[in-house]
C-alpha cells in the first residue's frame, strides 16, 4: 500500500517516520530581506524515515544532511536513512556520556530518581544549562557549519534526535548570521511544540512507572521547546561576546566575505 504525504497550502508535509520537519525559508531579517524557501531545512532523525518520506526528502535536492547526535544518539535510533546523492555530516554537539546519561534517565529511570534529578526546577535548569554550554563550548563545530553553508552545502538539513536542542541552537546561529531578528527565531523554534512535531518520548517496558502524568510532567520540560531555552543561549553570545557581530566576526571566525556569500546563498 502506497503512503501518501499530505500537504496543505502554506503547511508543511506530514511525514510518517520523521518527526519536526520544516523549511525555514520566510523568515525575515532586521534589514528587510527574506530567508530563501527551499535553502534551509530542520528536522528531527531520520532514521526511522518511510520509503515515502525518503522519496520526498530526496526531491529536495538536497546537498548535506548535517547530523548533530552523537553515538549515544546513533546507538538508540540508528543512522540516518541514506538518501542519493546526499553529503552527510555528522557534527556531534553533545558528549555520548551526556547521552548515554540522559537517554537511560529518559527511557528507564524510576520516579524516585526523576524527582531527584529533574523536580522542582531542576530539568529547566538543565536545559537552560545546556545551551549555554553549547553556545560557549561548541564554536569550532558551528563554525564548521555556517562556513559549509556559504561555500556549497546548499539545499541543506539540519537535525538532531528531536529537532528541537542542538538542531535549533544551530538553525538559530545560522539565522543570526543571516540577520534574522530573535523574535523571528525563536517564533521558528517554538513550533517545535506542534503536536506533530513533538518527539515521541518513549519509556522502557522494564521502567517502574512506564507512562505516569507525574513521570511526563517531570520529563515535560527536557522535550518542550521554550523561549527561555533560546533566550539563555542569546544571553551568553552577548555576556560571552558582547554581542552577535563579535560572536560571528571572533567566536565564529566568519570574515565579512564570508558572511556575504553565506548571505547571497541563503537569501531573497
Amino acid at each position: 500500500m502506497t503512503q501518501r504525504i499530505s500537504q496543505t497550502p502554506h503547511a508543511e508535509p506530514t511525514l510518517a517516520g520523521v518527526r519536526n520537519f520544516r523549511d525555514v525559508g520566510g523568515l525575515p531579517t532586521t534589514d528587510g530581506r527574506r530567508v530563501k524557501t527551499g535553502r534551509l531545512f530542520r528536522s528531527g532523525h531520520l532514521a526511522h524515515a518511510t520509503e515515502t518520506d525518503a522519496q520526498f526528502l530526496a526531491s529536495l535536492g538536497l546537498h548535506t544532511v548535517f547530523d548533530f547526535r552523537n553515538d549515544a544518539d546513533h546507538a538508540l535510533e540508528g543512522p540516518d536513512v541514506e538518501l542519493p546523492g546526499v553529503r552527510n555530516v555528522n557534527i556531534p554537539l553533545s558528549d555520548p556520556a551526556d547521552g548515554r546519561e540522559f537517554w537511560t534517565m529518559v527511557r528507564d529511570g524510576d520516579l524516585a530518581q526523576l524527582r531527584e534529578i529533574l523536580g522542582e526546577g531542576k530539568a529547566v535548569a538543565r536545559m537552560s544549562r545546556s545551551y549555554r554550554t553549547i553556545i560557549k563550548t561548541r564554536t569550532a563545530e558551528h563554525s564548521r557549519v555556517v562556513h559549509a553553508l556559504a561555500e556549497a552545502s546548499v539545499p541543506a538539513l539540519m537535525h538532531c534526535a528531536a529537532g528541537k536542542d542542538r538542531a535549533g541552537l544551530s538553525i538559530a546561529v545560522t539565522l543570526l548570521a543571516l540577520g534574522v531578528g530573535r523574535e523571528a527565531i525563536v517564533a521558528d523554534y517554538l513550533e517545535s511544540n506542534a503536536p506533530h512535531n513533538r518527539y515521541r518520548v518513549r519509556r522502557g517496558s522494564e521502567a517502574a512507572q512506564p507512562r505516569t502524568a507525574e513521570v511526563a510532567e517531570l520529563l515535560a520540560p527536557l522535550f518542550d521547546a521554550r523561549a527561555p531555552y533560546l533566550t539563555a543561549a542569546f544571553e551568553t553570545i552577548d555576556e560571552e561576546w558582547g554581542g552577535v557581530e563579535r560572536y560571528l566576526g571572533e567566536g565564529l571566525g566568519l570574515a565579512p566575505e564570508t558572511l556575504g556569500r553565506l548571505r547571497d546563498r541563503l537569501l531573497d
